[in-house]
């Protein structure tokens, strides 16, 4: 009996202990899933910061650029074959940026594969800062035969504040304290709206194309996180079928449909849009100017935006605005023209990159970075060009500027 007593005692003590281990698993399980969000969401934070940061090397680039640029004369400043950029029989890239590299990789890419580059014009925009970096990175790096246009976005006197929507939201108060002012992100998925990128006009200056370009038929809009690996000539030839915008769509399982990026909640959204539409893709967009003057386009633009002064209609950037804009006036390009993804995912296929006429870093993990995907950067390097005219300020840029930010 006294033995049999002991044996239910010990049973007794050791589900005791069971208990009070479970307990304590769970009270480390919970601890450890915590430790994983704020991990995640630290790892999400300094991704984005990093992706917001100017590297060493294009930060020194345009302060050498700009002093090789002084020391020429009025004559070897100037870009040849000038009358070429207003000519509707020629193929016209439209390109807004401040990164002077990835701009020289997005023209030098398309004229490496153009089958005649003296037929194509590219127009480039830059911000004051480094409109004169700029030139002279394509001044020493003249792209083949290729016409080049750079210009200085603050000469557009047109584009003001009283004529465009946007430009007086940028610099509205609550703008400003959504930006600089520290408050709690409500999700991750924020944080991304965080970047400066949504307050550079440059980033929305592809809805004015016919202001910038009034004697011409058709452009190529480029973003300058692409590589161009095919011709692009063909697409001048798409028939758009009188809409606008030419694109390819992102409807795959990795991509979102219109009630990704706007708030069905709101009414005129909701009445006005299907939520399970297709998406389409910014980067790689040929636009008919002719229809695009015919229809008003910029007008549409202009009072979408009007609407959306208090973001309730959508957050922030220039997809939701475009689909909106962009409505029933889109055709879907063959999508072997433009393949995503490679600034975010790293299982991108490699036979649609192959494939592909033009590839698109979107994403924060830009190929000019180091937190780059390191499989894809290769198709990124290969198209900067050191060996360039000066050897002797290139040498310096490699040395000096450029140590360490790129892997070539």
């Amino acid at each position: 009996m006294k033995a049999m007593e002991q044996t239910l005692l010990k049973g007794k003590q050791a589900q005791d202990d069971c208990a009070a281990v479970v307990k304590k698993l769970r009270a480390m399980i919970h601890s450890t899933v915590e430790q994983l969000h704020a991990h995640k969401k630290q790892t999400l934070f300094l991704t984005q910061l990093t992706a917001k940061t100017l590297p060493k090397g294009p930060h020194c680039l345009p302060l050498r650029l700009t002093t090789e640029y002084y020391s020429l004369n009025s004559s070897q400043q100037q870009f040849p074959s000038q009358e070429k950029l207003e000519d509707p029989r020629l193929y016209h890239y439209a390109i807004f940026s401040d990164n002077i590299l990835a701009t020289a990789v997005v023209v030098n890419s398309t004229a490496v594969n153009a089958k005649d580059t003296s037929k194509h014009v590219f127009h480039i925009v830059t911000e004051r800062l480094n409109y004169v970096a700029m030139r002279m990175w394509f001044l020493a790096n003249p792209p083949g035969n290729a016409t080049i246009q750079v210009q200085n976005i603050e000469d557009f006197t047109w584009l003001n504040a009283s004529y465009s929507p946007v430009l007086r939201q940028l610099g509205s108060p609550s703008m400003i304290d959504y930006y600089f002012k520290t408050h709690p992100a409500t999700s991750d998925s924020n944080l991304m709206f965080r970047n400066p990128k949504y307050l550079s006009i440059l980033n929305h200056l592809r809805f004015y194309l016919p202001e910038i370009f009034p004697k011409l038929n058709k452009v190529l809009f480029l973003d300058d996180d692409i590589v161009v690996k095919k011709d692009l000539t063909g697409l001048w030839s798409v028939d758009l079928k009188g809409n606008v915008n030419g694109a390819v769509e992102t409807c795959g399982e990795s991509f979102h449909r219109f009630d990704r990026y706007l708030k069905f909640s709101h009414p005129l959204i909701a009445k006005n849009f299907d939520p399970r539409a297709c998406g389409w893709a910014y980067g790689m967009n040929i636009f008919d100017l002719v229809e695009w003057k015919r229809q008003n386009i910029t007008e549409v633009y202009h009072n979408w935006q009007n609407l959306n002064h208090d973001r309730q209609l959508w957050k922030l950037g220039t997809l939701p605005p475009g689909l909106i804009t962009f409505w029933k006036q889109t055709f879907p390009l063959n999508r072997s023209w433009h393949v995503l993804g490679l600034g975010y995912n790293p299982n991108v296929n490699q036979r649609d990159i192959d494939r592909a006429a033009v590839i698109h870093y979107n994403g924060n993990l830009k190929p000019w970075l180091e937190i780059s995907i390191p499989k894809f950067r290769s198709h990124w390097t290969k198209y900067v060009d050191y060996a360039c005219v000066f050897a002797r300020m290139q040498h310096q840029l490699i040395e000096m500027c450029l140590l360490g930010t790129l892997n070539h």
